[in-house]
């Protein structure tokens, strides 16, 4: 079981910034080449990839946070942190950080849908207001 405790969130005015944080711990987790990072959901609307940190480092983000949100990763302290810059409405959500373990044959690769994630955070609200 890994554990993926969220941290961050709240409400913000349109044209906003705020952070949330993912720390990883238990007893399956890797300690390396896993990969994690952020979903989220809207009622109705299945998991949307937000941005994740891939097994050897690269990040990765979906079409509708490029250029305003950012993903990064501390290894002393299995942490992931998404800053969110020029925040919208549309991104009002419940963010989920998620983890993927490493492959058979090496550092986690596979990033993007929510099918593929072996472990879930309980969630984080993030409010928009116009």
């Amino acid at each position: 079981q890994v554990q993926l405790q969220e941290s961050g969130g709240g409400s913000v005015q349109a044209g906003g910034s705020l952070e949330i944080s993912c720390n990883a711990s238990g007893p399956d987790f890797s300690g390396d080449g896993y990969c994690m990072g952020w979903f989220r959901q809207v009622p109705g609307k299945p998991k949307e990839n937000v941005a994740g940190v891939l097994g050897l480092g690269a990040t990765t983000s979906g079409d509708s946070v490029k250029g305003r949100f950012t993903i990064s990763k501390d290894h002393a302290t299995n942490t992931v942190h998404l800053l969110m810059n020029s925040l919208k409405p549309e991104d009002t959500a419940l963010y989920y950080c998620a983890y993927r373990r490493p492959e058979r044959y090496g550092p986690c690769s596979l990033w993007g849908r929510y099918q593929d994630m072996h472990f879930w955070g309980q969630g984080t609200e993030v409010h928009v207001s116009s």
